[in-house]
């Protein structure tokens, strides 16, 4: 971002002032007091970021009392996405897809019917769960070494956007190595992780989770879709015609960091029709992907989404997904923080970005700032730790000891931990936050971005066992208005 973009304050009076905001005590001051500094700088393209009364309603974190009609008829059809598998074809030849089938490890077994079988006892609910709105992406991913990223010019641990020349070229590199096709991208992680949780549980219905974006009418469309299908993830937009469904190729070092080519075809478009607003009509949360900002026209559909989904009493939740999509992406994003959120998804580089501090700013101050604009924030901070960010408060979650094996979709997956206790009415904020890091923990401490169904099962036992279903933060009060 250039420099007539960031605050008008120097660094270090910005600095200070974050670092004496970090030492407060954890009370929300009051919004026409707060001293943190005012977001947008001298740009006069950007919306003075001032905390507002919008926040100033109760989130209904028990919308899901009532048991929604079965999707399938039984239990027991969540599966493993893709799996380590050595190359039958070449890559680029899978990344066009052809022989797609065959190329990956087969399910995990706990019972999934087959493709032909989901089709057929898909029963649409009375309403969804969650809707995801987001970028339908197929992830090829494989460890490679340093000397790989050096000699292909990539630079280790960042998310470029590739086009397809590109992308030819690091696949046809990857000929050869061990590697994983999946039906990926950062929130169907979310959506997927979350689906076997609420399968596995033992203290509700299962929870009816569907996404909508846009694949191509390719193979790799159709592996998408059904991919997503037999881990009980309903994706519910139709293919368009002639269309290139996008893929990532992720690629993780011996230390855990994973570098990212994105290659987007139609999967970062998305239309505002009859059937997606049916969509939301009936849904509890919406959740939509800050990589879909980069399109304008994409963002003017989240814009109409999130509209419907204010008048229809729908929680609205946005990730923000990457730094580089914040800094080209800043007022959509503010867009939709200030006038539609009520749970933001970040981790701290991403928290700062929208904040714009520079680092080593504390990611406390960070997201004490943004819970005055949202009534949830939920930060990851790597082995550091986390922060639930409630009313001007910042309440900090210790990290869960683990080995990091690989370190993508860890915040995928800390996402479907508070989606999980928003979703099972959780009492305890503290909780929640600490059942999310237990969640990114044991996928980090695994090969691949999927959360497995038995550690779906242990995981919601454990949440069970150790808090009361009985809503959320009684501690709102009275001047919080429902919806």
């Amino acid at each position: 971002m250039g420099a007539d973009k960031r605050l008008s304050r120097s660094s270090s009076e910005t600095g200070n002032e974050a670092t004496r905001l970090a030492a407060q005590p954890l009370s929300p001051p009051m919004a026409s007091s707060y001293p943190f500094p005012h977001c947008g700088g001298a740009a006069a393209s950007r919306r003075p970021l001032q905390p507002s009364g919008k926040l100033h309603r109760r989130l209904p974190f028990a919308l899901v009392a009532s048991p929604a009609p079965s999707l399938h008829g039984r239990r027991g059809g969540a599966t493993i996405i893709g799996g380590m598998a050595r190359r039958t074809t070449s890559l680029s030849a899978l990344a066009d897809g052809s022989a797609i089938s065959g190329e990956e490890e087969e399910d995990e077994a706990e019972g999934a019917p087959e493709d032909e079988e989901l089709l057929e006892s898909f029963v649409s609910p009375d309403r969804w769960d969650v809707l995801g709105l987001g970028q339908a992406m197929v992830d090829f991913s494989g460890m490679v070494d340093d000397e790989f990223l050096r000699r292909l010019g990539i630079e280790k641990g960042t998310r470029k956007v590739v086009n397809h020349e590109e992308r030819g070229r690091v696949l046809q590199a990857m000929d050869g190595c061990s590697y994983k096709a999946a039906a990926g991208g950062s929130l169907s992680n979310t959506l997927v992780a979350l689906s076997r949780l609420g399968r596995q549980s033992i203290d509700g219905p299962d929870l009816n989770v569907a996404m909508a974006g846009s694949v191509g009418s390719d193979p790799l469309g159709e592996f998408y879709r059904a991919k997503l299908r037999r881990a009980n993830v309903n994706f519910l937009s139709p293919p368009v015609k002639d269309g290139t469904t996008g893929t990532v190729i992720v690629l993780t070092t011996p230390d855990a960091q994973r570098t990212m080519l994105a290659y987007q075809g139609t999967s970062s478009t998305l239309v505002y029709d009859s059937s997606l607003a049916s969509l939301i009509s009936k849904t509890n949360v919406l959740v939509v992907e800050g990589y879909l900002f980069e399109l304008p026209d994409t963002a003017r559909t989240i814009v109409k989404a999130c509209e419907l989904a204010r008048a229809n009493g729908v929680l609205v939740a946005v990730t923000a997904s990457d730094v580089s999509c914040i800094h080209r992406c800043y007022n959509h994003f503010w867009e939709i923080i200030k006038g539609y959120a009520d749970i933001v998804f970040a981790n701290s580089a991403e928290a700062r970005a929208l904040c714009e501090l520079a680092p080593p700013s504390p990611v406390a101050a960070a997201t004490r700032y943004l819970s005055h604009f949202v009534p949830l924030v939920s930060v990851t901070d790597g082995p550091q730790g986390s922060y639930m960010g409630l009313k001007g408060e910042a309440i900090y979650i210790p990290p869960t000891p683990c080995t990091a094996v690989d370190t993508t979709g860890a915040g995928d997956a800390y996402a479907a931990g508070v989606l999980y206790g928003v979703l099972r009415g959780a009492s305890d904020l503290k909780g929640m936050g600490m059942l999310a890091s237990r969640v990114a923990s044991v996928v980090v401490a695994q090969q691949g971005t999927r959360l497995r169904v038995a550690d779906a099962r242990r995981l919601a036992a454990s949440f069970a066992d150790s808090y009361e279903c009985s809503g959320i933060y009684s501690d709102l009060g009275s001047d919080h208005s429902a919806f």
